[in-house]
This record gives C-alpha cells, sequence and structure tokens, in this order.
C-alpha cells in the first residue's frame, strides 16, 4: 500500500515534517451511494460526498478518476497565475517555474486536464496547513507518477500562504498533493515550493473555523466535517 502522503504534528504542540504511515482517515459511516461510471469511487471520497458542503455551497460534479504515465508540456515559461474555485470562494496562486520547473509544469498541466475538478481537501489543520489534491481523500491517492524534488534553500522560512508539495519522506515522492500554509510555521525545507498564495487568504480563514473530526495520525482533528471541494482549478495566466 502506498505510504500516506502528509505532514505530522509531532507530540507536545511542536511542528515538524515526517513521514506518512499506511493510516487512512477516518470515516463516520461507510457510504451509502456509490460512484457513478469513470468517477473516483473510494470509500473516502464517497463519504466525504455524504457531508454537507462547506460554507453552504453546493457540491460540484463527481472528481474523474484520472491517471498518467507522465506530465505531458505545459509549455511554462514565467510565472503562471492559478485559481482555486473552492466551496468558500475563489483563491489565486502564482506559481514560480523559475523555483521548481517541473513541479509547475505538473501542477499546471494535472489542471488543464480537470484532474482536480470536484476533489476535496482531506485535511486541513487550523494553524499549519490546508492540504488538497488526492482524489481519492485518503492521503495515498496521486496522478499515477511522481515528480522530482526541487527543494528550497537550507532554512526556508514556510510562511504564511506558501504553496508546497506533500510528500511520503522519501525522495521525489510528490505527486498531485499539495499543501498552503496557513500561518508562519517552523518546518524543515523538505518540502518543494511552488507558489503563494496572491489573493484569498480570507478564504483559508473560513476553512479552518469549519468543524474538524479525528484524522489519525494527526494529534489533533483535522478531518473537515463539512466538505470543502476543488470545484475547478482554472489556469488564468501562463
Amino acid at each position: 500500500m502506498p505510504a500516506r502522503t502528509l505532514l505530522t504534528l509531532a507530540a507536545a504542540a511542536a511542528l515538524t515534517a515526517a513521514c506518512g504511515g499506511d493510516a487512512a482517515p477516518t470515516t463516520s459511516a461507510a457510504p451509502a451511494t456509490s460512484a457513478p461510471p469513470g468517477a473516483v469511487s473510494s470509500a473516502e471520497y464517497l463519504a466525504f460526498r455524504e457531508q454537507p458542503t462547506a460554507c453552504g455551497a453546493e457540491a460540484p460534479e463527481a472528481a474523474e478518476a484520472m491517471t498518467f504515465d507522465s506530465p505531458g508540456d505545459s509549455g511554462v515559461t514565467g510565472p503562471v497565475e492559478v485559481v482555486l474555485h473552492t466551496s468558500c470562494g475563489p483563491v489565486r496562486l502564482r506559481l514560480d517555474p523559475a523555483a521548481a520547473p517541473a513541479t509547475v509544469n505538473s501542477f499546471v498541466f494535472l489542471a488543464r486536464q480537470g484532474y482536480f475538478d470536484g476533489t476535496v481537501s482531506h485535511r486541513v489543520v487550523p494553524g499549519f496547513v490546508f492540504q488538497a489534491g488526492d482524489p481519492t481523500a485518503t492521503g495515498r491517492g496521486g496522478p499515477g507518477y511522481t515528480i522530482p524534488d526541487e527543494l528550497p534553500a537550507a532554512g526556508f522560512s514556510y510562511t504564511r500562504g506558501v504553496v508546497a508539495m506533500a510528500n511520503t519522506g522519501a525522495p521525489a515522492s510528490g505527486g498531485s498533493q499539495f499543501f498552503i500554509t496557513l500561518d508562519d510555521i517552523d518546518l524543515a525545507a523538505n518540502y518543494t515550493v511552488f507558489g503563494r498564495v496572491v489573493e484569498g487568504l480570507d478564504v483559508f480563514d473560513r476553512i479552518a473555523a469549519l468543524p474538524m473530526g479525528p484524522n489519525p495520525p494527526d494529534a489533533v482533528d483535522s478531518r473537515p466535517l463539512e466538505t470543502v471541494y476543488l470545484e475547478r482549478v482554472e489556469v488564468v495566466d501562463g
């Protein structure tokens, strides 16, 4: 079974990066509905589909199951802007291919394929990170390929609004899961940084205020009990 792709909270409230384990998020009940043909069908994703949608929004169409052997060439040569259309509002990101060319290329490729559309945020740790990009909502999903690490310099500061890739702790284990920092956090430079939020940080304040439930191995509740969808991810410049 693939290692779960995440960041973990250490005991005693210290924030550290760690390798993910195989534990899956807990869900309140087995889903009563089935996925339409071609849609993501994991039990975890279907359980999120049965919850109320966050921020009074309507649930989008179910995410389509997709896998790829490798990312195509997105033709990105300079900074590119992307809008995350979430259940709680739009968030604009500016991606930096100069810092992480392979990562930005992959993210733009997946966005243009509609890979993220209808997926959920399976993990929100208030004051720490918003994590998304896993269509299965298990913490173990990915696009079928991995990309190389493009790590920042030692001592890099993961300040509020940084956009970075999640990984399992193993080298070159990033795929499609990404996180956005909700505060200035103390984190080793073990995660590829490929952009920053330029508009919409207030959206994450609303998301962080949602009720959360248990989500092992996190020491704090981090599973949104109202589902936050990425309704679509739109490449608007680049």
